[in-house]
């Protein structure tokens, strides 16, 4: 069945692009090659993450990962997910792939998806950045709004997905 939806994907994906091409042909060079650098130059960063990542899958045990953030650990798995979300700086396109290995060694659904979510939404590594252009009071506000929503977001995808 995932095979099915990714291939899917796969025709839809080729056949815009085949749309697009007959619609304006410069047009779609274009976007392929804005695309093709911007994959060259989130490349090095996803494969150093990935590197770090499989490191750190191979030192820790799958029954580790699932004492730690597994759906057994609760309240204190999301906890601990949303903390390490918060305070990880790594590109989006990065951050799935990890989350799908981590799934796969034993992690919970709900800590993965509050992850993901402090992992873009919180971010205590710029935080300084914002309180700049922002005002500290506004820096912290959007901060704390998006770490209290992102446990909203993973309790309802929680309760879907699970």
């Amino acid at each position: 069945m995932n095979n099915l939806f990714t291939y899917s994907l796969y025709g839809v994906t080729a056949v815009l692009l085949v749309i697009s091409c007959l619609k304006d042909r410069e047009k779609t060079k274009l976007s392929l090659k804005r695309a093709w650098k911007m994959f060259i130059n989130v490349l090095p960063q996803f494969i150093s993450v990935l590197f770090l990542i499989g490191l750190l899958l191979a030192a820790v045990t799958p029954e580790t990962i699932q004492s730690v953030i597994g759906a057994q650990s609760g309240f204190r798995g999301m906890l601990i997910a949303a903390l390490l979300g918060s305070v990880t700086l790594v590109p989006v396109l990065v951050a799935f792939p990890v989350a799908a290995r981590l799934l796969q060694n034993g992690a919970g659904v709900t800590q993965i998806a509050v992850f993901i979510s402090t992992l873009t939404m919180v971010g205590c590594v710029t935080l300084p950045m914002e309180i700049k252009y922002l005002g500290k009071k506004a820096a912290v506000l959007r901060n704390a709004l998006a770490f209290l929503f992102s446990f909203a977001a993973a309790f309802f995808l929680g309760a879907v997905l699970s």
